[in-house]
């Protein structure tokens, strides 16, 4: 059952395996706020174990694009459409958030590092993370690659 991200009352409720729940829960509670002001869109998550086509199909598109595997464990993940474009998030134990953008026009992949968290080996030798300060999240750094082929 989704869960709805409560962004004025942080919660690290479903992140608490990770070694950086509160700065990952900060981070989704950033991701929840934006979608609030943006697009008018209450975010939700749902545990992994209910998300698997969100996560194969953000995994079939590292996979595809870029040859990635993520080597942690995905805790929970959300899809959903706003303003005609399709997103995906998958928030994972290490502290790492993914979310994939594919809309008409533009198409991207995302990365967002909690606050305290190392770069994954997998991401480090081919992305650059620039910082970016947030009330809820404290300091993330973010990296993202254009996807272009069809998925």
């Amino acid at each position: 059952m989704p869960t709805t991200v409560d962004f004025k009352n942080v919660s690290t409720a479903g992140l608490e395996s990770s070694p950086h729940p509160d700065a990952l829960a900060g981070l989704r509670a950033n991701e929840a706020r934006y979608f609030k002001n943006k697009y008018d869109h209450e975010f939700t998550v749902e545990p992994a174990s209910e998300a698997a086509a969100t996560i194969d199909w953000v995994h079939g598109i590292l996979k595809d694009e870029r040859d990635l595997v993520i080597a942690s464990t995905p805790l929970e993940a959300t899809a959903f459409e706003a303003d005609g474009i399709r997103f995906a998030y998958v928030f994972y134990e290490s502290g790492l958030a993914i979310n994939v953008m594919y809309g008409p026009e533009k198409r991207a992949v995302g990365f967002k590092l909690s606050d305290g968290m190392d770069i994954p080996e997998e991401l480090a030798s081919s992305f650059k993370f620039a910082r970016q300060k947030s009330k809820l999240a404290g300091t993330i750094r973010g990296s993202y690659f254009v996807i272009k082929h069809e998925h």
